[in-house]
């Protein structure tokens, strides 16, 4: 029997809990929830391909772009980088869960995430614009925090989607092969960039023009269909705004453990990655402009590595029925990798601690992102749940390299060598934390 691509059922009832805090925003209206049927092939394939899209529009910037436009603006104020960056990180954290939940409470023909998907895509594509004619710092960041929010937004529906749509079943390895293709796309874009390098507006537009069609076809191909017939569960009120912004960790445990053993895993991963190409220059005793020829060989092979962890771990945890063992082994992995980075002086040993250490997030990212969906609390609130559930991994993003350059200081030498085998050795811990916490603490997945 053919699969019908629509989305068939997305309004499900909480999971049973105790008496609700009167504090708390008055729980969905239940109803019988139909069974999410399998996605074929077809609807994988085009989902894979709007995820490719949008992270080849979004992450070119990140990784190259806005490095270019402002060295040209500011040259030797390759801190302005990280301002713009972090202040639209900050402002897109801060407009997600109200985003989410705008998605949730959307009703309309074309569905509830689609409208989000469309006009996020067309406000990164003109924001894309402003950022490569932008006369100043000031304005790219305006412009690329406008950009921020539009191409995140689109990503958010995108995944929105899956939760929506994809049975139980087969989450794993959607979301390995989803998880690939993000991955790679950056690798491509930036080959891309190179190619029209000559173009300062060109490096932008391209693989922005080119990241938009990807993700519009999406809804065109397979359309999420008509939303108005669904359960109403409110409108957007100051006080559901408000609730949006976290939950009940007693009331959904494992939701909340999950959170928290997420939150824990990428403090560890973000300790061991927001240093690494001065960590790469003091152990190979380089110049730090030298090592970008071997960061970027080892992060070749590291996408190479995550597509093996991702997809192995995925599709063997659909198989095998078991998600809570492959984020076991991934952050156990990980701590090979990361020891074997920080006992490392030799470029084989780093390429090989780094090589473990991509396998392993990617296994981890996979999985727990298939845990994540089968704990939601409630999918007919899923845009909001999962924009609360992107906290535990960007909070520590921002977090983490604040805090590593007081743990670098401790027990480095007269000379001023910073110690990173303490940060590599702490981020190994709190990632193994992050593994037990999921394996042990969450009770709904096995």
């Amino acid at each position: 029997m053919p699969h019908d691509d629509r989305d068939v059922s997305v309004v499900v009832p909480p999971p049973e809990a105790s008496p609700q805090d009167p504090s708390e925003e008055p729980a969905a209206p239940e109803i019988e929830a139909r069974p999410l049927q399998r996605v074929g092939r077809d609807y994988l394939v085009w989902l894979m391909i709007a995820s490719f899209g949008g992270s080849l529009a979004l992450m070119v910037p990140l990784s190259y772009s806005l490095a270019v436009r402002i060295s040209a603006l500011a040259p030797g104020h390759e801190e302005q980088l990280g301002y713009v960056t972090g202040s639209a990180q900050f402002g897109y954290l801060v407009l997600s869960p109200l985003i989410g939940l705008w998605s949730d409470r959307t009703r309309s023909r074309l569905g509830r995430r689609t409208p989000f998907m469309i006009g996020g895509t067309l406000l990164g594509t003109v924001a894309l614009v402003g950022v490569a004619l932008a006369p100043s710092v000031r304005l790219l960041g305006l412009a690329w925090a406008v950009g921020m929010v539009g191409w995140s937004t689109a990503g958010q529906a995108i995944q929105n989607v899956q939760a929506d749509r994809v049975p139980e079943e087969q989450r794993g390895r959607v979301s390995a092969l989803t998880g690939v293709v993000t991955q790679i796309a950056p690798v491509i874009g930036i080959g891309l960039a190179y190619g029209v390098a000559s173009s300062t507006f060109l490096v932008f537009l391209v693989p922005g023009v080119l990241g938009a069609a990807l993700v519009l076809l999406f809804p065109v191909f397979k359309p999420e269909g008509d939303s108005r017939t669904l359960v109403r569960t409110g409108g957007v009120t100051v006080r559901s705004m408000v609730a949006s912004y976290g939950f009940n960790p007693r009331r959904y445990p494992d939701f909340g453990w999950n959170w928290l053993g997420r939150f824990v895993f990428f403090m560890g991963l973000y300790f061991n990655t927001a240093f690494g190409t001065f960590f790469y220059a003091q152990r190979l005793d380089m110049a730090v402009k030298d090592v970008a020829g071997i960061v970027a060989v080892i992060g070749t092979i590291g996408v190479v590595a995550a597509a093996g962890g991702a997809i192995g771990g995925g599709f063997l945890s659909d198989k095998l029925g078991r998600r809570k063992l492959f984020t076991l082994i991934g952050s156990t992995v990980f701590v090979v990798g990361a020891v074997t980075e920080a006992l490392a002086h030799s470029l084989p040993q780093l390429v090989v601690g780094a090589v473990l250490m991509q396998f392993a997030i990617a296994m981890f990212s996979a999985v727990d992102q298939a845990i994540v969906f089968a704990v939601l609390p409630d999918l007919a609130e899923a845009g909001r749940y999962l924009a609360v559930v992107a906290f535990a991994q960007k909070i520590p993003s921002a977090v983490a390299p604040l805090i590593a350059p007081l743990v670098i200081t401790l027990g480095g030498s007269e000379g001023g060598e910073k110690n990173y085998t303490v940060l590599y050795l702490i981020g190994a811990a709190l990632a193994l934390a992050g593994g037990l916490i999921v394996k042990f603490k969450v009770k709904a997945v096995r």
